[in-house]
């Protein structure tokens, strides 16, 4: 395994983060590709056995369990020093008022509950999943500097946002004392590469590290175009995110294959690696259903393309309209 410093910090991560997204009780209707409890739990000391040390989940996968099933694993099998544990807070929790978002309320709730539920005294790095519209960012700021000076949070990050609200919160941080975001979980990948424009050279030129979700496009960047599985058929986000351009994606996915087949690697490791060779990611977040996704992954980080291989790898990218963020709306 290989390790690197979180952005402009000294924490060491593991140049793959497990994402948990897959874990948890299937009954909560979150996804239904989630696995069981004993599959989760091999999945996961798994990774620790291949050095991984970097464990991102939030509260609202599996309603909570996402985080439960992770917490029992990791006081199994692993030294709570040893390990960085990422969790993230926003979406609704629970019905009526005060269920989500970023109030100083919400966020004080929530994380006493992703504590409680992760078995933890503190989180390593805690995620607000969106920008909250409905909440002056001075309070959320706030907030989350005051959870890190009460010792239950050691470093903040954020995901999935517009430059410009990113920017606002750091600046809004720095004027005011507070602790600002080391990290930008986006969604960056080889047929999503919008945040190229602002974002990432923001977080390239403040040393915010990069943690991009959704590395592999939800599978489409793993796999033959013609291959399906359940997620794929089944899962509604990543078809809102990639259905409608799957004509214009089809060159580049493509072009991965000709790689994979050049290298004699599966298609997941000239996918993985072309991520890794870009400015500012650290520790793509890697989402497994099967041990062997995991494999494959860590495997992944023996592979380097050549500048020329990453250049045709690039080079039929479409511009995309943005997905994942919360849109912003003007008043009419």
């Amino acid at each position: 395994m290989e390790y690197i410093k979180l952005g402009n910090t000294g924490l060491d991560v593991s140049r793959i983060c497990l994402g948990c997204m897959s874990f948890g009780d299937i009954a909560s209707g979150f996804n239904q590709w989630a696995i069981s409890d004993d599959q989760s739990e091999a999945i996961i000391k798994r990774a620790l056995d291949l050095g991984v040390n970097f464990f991102d989940t939030a509260n609202v996968y599996s309603a909570g369990t996402s985080e439960e099933v992770l917490g029992r694993a990791l006081k199994k099998y692993a030294d709570r020093d040893k390990v960085v544990i990422a969790t993230k807070v926003y979406f609704k929790m629970h019905e009526g008022p005060n269920g989500s978002g970023l109030s100083r309320k919400a966020i004080f709730s929530e994380v006493e509950k992703s504590l409680k539920r992760l078995q933890t005294d503190y989180i390593d790095l805690y995620i607000i999943h969106r920008w909250d519209y409905n909440t002056p960012i001075e309070e959320t700021m706030e907030a989350l500097h005051d959870l890190v000076k009460t010792g239950k949070v050691r470093y903040i990050g954020a995901s999935a946002m517009y430059a410009w609200q990113f920017q606002k919160a750091q600046y809004v941080a720095e004027k005011n004392g507070w602790t600002k975001f080391v990290s930008m979980q986006n969604h960056y990948n080889l047929i999503y590469r919008e945040d190229e424009r602002e974002m990432i050279p923001f977080c390239v030129e403040n040393k915010i590290a990069l943690t991009p979700y959704s590395p592999l496009a939800s599978g489409r960047l793993a796999k033959n175009p013609d291959e399906t599985s359940l997620r794929l058929e089944v899962d509604k986000v990543a078809v809102s995110k990639y259905g409608a351009s799957s004509d214009i994606d089809r060159p580049i996915i493509d072009r991965v294959g000709e790689l994979a087949k050049k290298y004699g690697v599966p298609r997941a490791h000239v996918s993985m690696a072309w991520l890794w060779s870009r400015p500012g990611v650290a520790s793509p977040i890697v989402g497994a259903t099967k041990l062997q996704h995991l494999e494959d992954a860590v495997e992944a980080l023996n592979v380097k393309l050549t500048l020329e291989d990453c250049l045709y790898l690039e080079e039929p990218y479409t511009p995309h309209p943005l997905v994942g963020l919360i849109p912003f709306k003007f008043n009419r």
